[in-house]
C-alpha cells in the first residue's frame, strides 16, 4: 500500500503574510510612540506648556515681591512720607503744577 502525500506549492500570498504582519506591528507601535499619550509629540507639548507656565510664575513672583516691598514700607504702623504722598496722589488723581506726571496703563504692573 502506497500513500500519496500532497505537497503544496508555496504561493506569493503565503510569503507576504509575515512581512505584512511585521510591518503593521511596527507601524502601530511607531505611531503610538510618536502620537501616544506619552509619545514624543506629547513630550514636546508638555515642555512648551512648562515653559509658558514658568514664565507666568516668574511674572507673578515679581509682582508679589513688589507688593511685599510696598507692604513692608507700611509694616511698622508708620508710613514713609514719600509712600504716603505717592499713594494719596494716585488715589486722588492729582499732582502739583511743577511736577511731570507720567500716566501708565492698567496692564503695566511694573512699579518703580
Amino acid at each position: 500500500m502506497e500513500m500519496w502525500t500532497k505537497q503544496r506549492k508555496k504561493t506569493k500570498r503565503g510569503r507576504l503574510i509575515v512581512p505584512l504582519l511585521s510591518t503593521l506591528f511596527f507601524a502601530y507601535f511607531g505611531f503610538h510612540a510618536y502620537h501616544g499619550e506619552y509619545g514624543l509629540y506629547s513630550t514636546i507639548k508638555l515642555q512648551e506648556q512648562t515653559q509658558l507656565l514658568q514664565a507666568q510664575l516668574d511674572a507673578v513672583k515679581a509682582t508679589r515681591s513688589e507688593l511685599e516691598r510696598q507692604v513692608q514700607l507700611m509694616h511698622d504702623g508708620t508710613i514713609e512720607k514719600d509712600m504716603l504722598d505717592e499713594q494719596a496722589r494716585k488715589g486722588l488723581n492729582v499732582s502739583r503744577p511743577d511736577e511731570v506726571t507720567i500716566m501708565r496703563g492698567s496692564g503695566d504692573l511694573s512699579i518703580n
